[in-house]
């Protein structure tokens, strides 16, 4: 599996947003579910800068789908083609990147991650996740075994990890998209995530 092409990110800034500046880019992590995509995509349009799926841009690049993917060649050899597409993503000017479930758990990637970004886990619960994920066939996970079953194993198993992120938000039920976003601006401000604001002479 080859980088995806420079350039995929989706351009989020218009001239009508300006967001405060980042000194990095913003890493989302979390379990699939958690809200990664939809939020960062907002958040993106907030901070008015671009976006990125790692796993979008792993499936352009490989012109395959993360499920046949894992089918195909297996995990390790999609864990690798992840961690080589989030650090070419990371040299680019900063932007809000999704990643999957699974790529904080590999420690290179994790090492890129705290080396060139602010990471900002999505945390949530199970009843959550399991709502939002029920009927996604696309999810390699979830398509052997009960879903709940796996996702709290999921949870067990990557929670601690998670939490060596920088910035960690709940996501919860009944916000929207944009009111996760203002959480976790909120949350990256008291990080220091932002350049100060340039001072009026």
């Amino acid at each position: 599996m080859q980088g995806a092409r420079p350039g995929v990110a989706k351009q989020a800034r218009t001239a009508s947003v300006e967001g405060p500046t980042l000194r990095r880019p913003i890493v989302l992590i979390g379990l699939m579910g958690a809200g990664k995509s939809s939020v960062g995509q907002r958040l993106a349009e907030r901070l008015g800068v671009p976006f990125a799926d790692s796993d979008a841009e792993i499936e352009r690049a490989a012109a395959m789908s993360i499920a046949e993917i894992f089918e195909r060649y297996g995990e390790p050899h999609f864990r690798d083609g992840e961690r080589r597409v989030i650090a070419r993503l990371l040299q680019e000017p900063p932007m809000v990147l999704a990643t999957g479930g699974g790529a904080f758990m590999n420690p290179e990637t994790r090492a890129l991650i705290a080396q060139g970004a602010t990471s900002v886990w999505l945390k949530a619960g199970l009843d959550l996740l399991v709502s939002r994920t029920a009927g996604r066939t696309h999810r390699p996970l979830l398509n052997r075994g009960n879903p709940r079953e796996t996702l709290a194993r999921l949870i067990r198993d990557r929670y601690p990890v998670y939490a060596e992120a920088a910035v960690t938000v709940e996501s919860e039920a009944g916000f929207t998209h944009d009111e996760m976003a203002s959480r976790i601006i909120a949350a990256l401000e008291a990080h220091g995530a932002f350049l100060p604001a340039p001072r009026d002479e």
